[in-house]
């Protein structure tokens, strides 16, 4: 590859007219050049200078156990509570059918971004909108990636405030011996957010690991017992319950809003990059090897926990779980009733301190974005002090978001079937366009395939939500948390 061209990647967003930055800025070089080691070394290569400024790429010391850790605590969250819900829509075959082609999806799109990282000689790509853009074109590329991304990001931080402040509340309200309010559900959100904000000062995602190990292990220890608690039942229960697996609605929209929940449970593509961009590379050893190792361990442990959620919760309550998914708050009072105040507990803390734990990861990308722009207008790194105060302001942007509009849970699969783009759609298009497969060969028409569905089933998630929102209503209560 010629100077020029390898340029050019590497300072994809220099190809802005007049250079102005929008959430991807300018570089600090018209030709910029790998400044961690080369071919012939076995360096770290594909770096530019301004990366090792950013908190994405500022440390690249990790292993297979960080990536792991970061895997699971981006890609096992709170969504994996929606699935039993979907469960209740789709019934059991269908259910378990859609999940199991939905994980096998995933993983492949997985694969095609591990082997897209570095698939052009001596550049990394450790971001997903640089990825897109290097594949679709400045233009092209920011239009289809800076809204999913930013939404993935800044979006899931938001909904993340929604979930865990309103579950601080719900445990509150469990642990109060007497009816009083001791907090609202707006200081709730308060806690939440502080706490959040005061975790994610950490300098770059390499220093995460610890807050995603805790992060994973906490939503383990959740999921375990949502479905190990239903076991200990008495069998006769269920029958006293009346607990029935009809399916009562087959419309096309609440059908189609079932299989959104099982898609946006399907999440952390959009930090599959940004992870291996933590782990050391050389051409003997790629980081790709790596990464795709903590990819198989992280994803068999949230296979475990999604399917057995899905599968045992709707065995244990059936109809009883409201379709439409709603709040994980709502969804966790059926512990409440039917548990002892220790094991409501126990479920409501781990989760607290998941959301909690996901919530820097999450919010990196964003980080990462607006430091870029401060570096390369000022062509050095940020201070101590401007990064405190870059992530105080993200905080309070997401707070703000949470407070104003506390309803996003109800319209997840209505935006998030945009997002889902990032997912299931933009790899196979991104592998066509920079791996350039023969025309007409197996991984052309496969990735030609499954981009295709993903798209049309993007369309038609939007549509189906829209009627489903339309046919039961929405409660849209402004700044009234």
């Amino acid at each position: 590859m010629s100077k020029k061209a390898l340029g050019i990647l590497l300072d994809l967003e220099s190809q802005e007219s007049c250079g102005s930055p929008s959430f991807m800025s300018h570089t600090l070089s018209k030709d910029p050049q790998p400044t961690s080691g080369d071919d012939e070394d076995g360096g770290d290569v594909g770096r530019i200078p301004v990366e090792e400024w950013l908190p994405i790429t500022e440390s690249r010391n990790g292993n297979v156990f960080t990536a792991t850790f970061h895997l699971l605590c981006s890609g096992l969250g709170f969504q994996v509570l929606l699935l039993p819900a979907a469960f209740a829509a789709l019934g059991w075959v269908w259910g378990i059918i859609i999940l199991t082609v939905g994980f096998a999806w995933k993983l492949y799109t997985t694969w095609l971004l591990v082997h897209l990282h570095e698939a052009v000689h001596g550049t990394r790509f450790s971001r997903y909108l640089r990825l897109a853009i290097a594949s679709f074109g400045v233009k092209l590329g920011k239009l289809l990636g800076i809204f999913p991304v930013m939404y993935l990001s800044g979006g899931a931080c938001s909904i993340l405030v929604i979930t865990g402040g309103k579950t601080i509340k719900q445990l509150v309200d469990i642990m109060s011996e007497d009816d009083t309010v001791p907090l609202t559900t707006l200081q709730c959100f308060m806690i939440f957010s502080c706490l959040a904000v005061l975790l994610s000062q950490f300098p770059n995602l390499n220093s995460l690991f610890g807050l995603s190990f805790i992060g994973c292990v906490m939503a383990v220890a959740y999921s375990t017992a949502i479905w190990s608690l239903p076991l200990t039942r008495d069998p006769q229960s269920d029958h006293q319950n009346n607990v029935s697996y009809n399916i009562k609605d087959t419309s096309f929209d609440n059908i189609f809003n079932a299989i959104g929940l099982i898609a946006i449970s399907l999440r952390g593509n959009n930090l599959i990059l940004e992870i291996q961009g933590t782990l050391p590379s050389d051409p003997k050893n790629p980081s790709r090897k790596t990464m795709w190792r903590a990819v198989v361990i992280s994803h068999v442990i949230i296979a475990v926990c999604m399917f057995l959620v899905a599968i045992i919760v709707y065995w244990a309550y059936g109809d009883k779980i409201p379709a439409t998914g709603g709040p994980i708050g709502n969804y966790l009072k059926l512990y409440e009733q039917d548990y002892s105040k220790r094991a409501a507990c126990f479920i409501h803390i781990t989760f607290i301190f998941n959301c909690l734990c996901s919530y820097p990861i999450n919010l990196m990308p964003a980080c990462d974005n607006a430091e870029m722009v401060y570096v390369t207008k000022r062509q050095k790194p940020c201070s101590v002090f401007v990064r405190m105060m870059f992530r105080v302001f993200l905080g309070l942007v997401c707070f703000f978001i949470a407070v104003g509009f506390s309803f996003l849970p109800y319209l997840a699969v209505l935006i998030g079937a945009v997002a889902l783009l990032v997912t299931f759609t933009y790899p196979c298009f991104m592998w066509i366009s920079i791996k350039q497969p023969e025309t007409k060969s197996l991984m052309w028409l496969l990735n030609i395939l499954v981009g295709s569905l993903g798209a049309s089933l993007s369309v038609l998630l939007v549509v189906a939500s829209a009627l489903f929102l339309a046919d039961r209503g929405l409660h849209a209560n402004f700044f009234k948390p």
